[in-house]
């Protein structure tokens, strides 16, 4: 995705430690702990911004609990801090949107919790579709024409957008195909956690992007 922005920005990514791979609201509770992402964090070069790319790991905490738990790798860093989650609902704002469908890889349960945190953030959810993925491994063998189907599915006419949620999607290859099949702006969760880290930075106003949609093209 970086190699699509111009200038490219450095994009340093640290795997945190991983408990258990399953989307239960257990696990991702586990792996969206403080300690796993002190630890991570604690490997990251002088960054100008941080983000939990993690929507799943960061959305189950609530709207208070994912502030909480980003607020202190910017004390940790001196550097301002987000996840994907907020990256949903800062870029949902930016757009104007108000009314979006989800088109998730989650179980319907996951899902219904994302739904519930962008309510808490005043956003309207008409509609959601489940994949009831357990594991991220397995969502990360999804090819182009898997993503397009399930997203082309869990669309809705009243959605004034569609998110689709999940760091381990491989998403960025189709965004363009989704948005002119669609005709409606389609937020992943890697598009929206870059555009957030290069917001925070304070380098939206010197980027330029081909290929990633909408939300780059505003």
């Amino acid at each position: 995705m970086a190699s699509r922005l111009e200038p490219s920005p450095v994009v340093q990514v640290v795997h945190t430690s991983v408990g258990e791979d399953a989307h239960r609201v257990d696990a991702l509770l586990d792996l969206g702990g403080p300690d796993r992402l002190a630890q991570g964090a604690a490997e990251l070069d002088r960054p100008d911004a941080v983000l939990w790319a993690c929507t799943s790991g960061s959305f189950v905490f609530g709207l208070d609990g994912a502030r909480r738990q980003v607020e202190p790798l910017s004390e940790q860093l001196g550097v301002p801090a987000s996840s994907t989650s907020f990256a949903f609902v800062n870029a949902i704002r930016t757009l104007g949107v108000e009314r979006v469908a989800v088109a998730a890889t989650y179980p319907p349960d996951v899902t219904e919790a994302f739904a519930s945190f962008l309510a808490e953030a005043g956003i309207t959810v008409v509609a959601t579709g489940a994949e009831d993925i357990i594991t991220a491994t397995e969502v990360g063998t999804f090819g182009p024409e898997r993503v397009l189907g399930f997203v082309t599915s869990g669309d809705h006419p009243d959605a004034e957008a569609v998110l689709v949620p999940d760091t381990a999607l491989h998403s960025a290859g189709v965004v363009v195909d989704l948005e002119q099949r669609l005709a409606k702006p389609v937020l992943t969760a890697n598009l929206v956690t870059m555009w957030e880290a290069l917001r925070l930075a304070g380098a939206l106003g010197r980027i330029r992007a081909e290929g990633l949609g909408r939300l780059f093209a505003t």
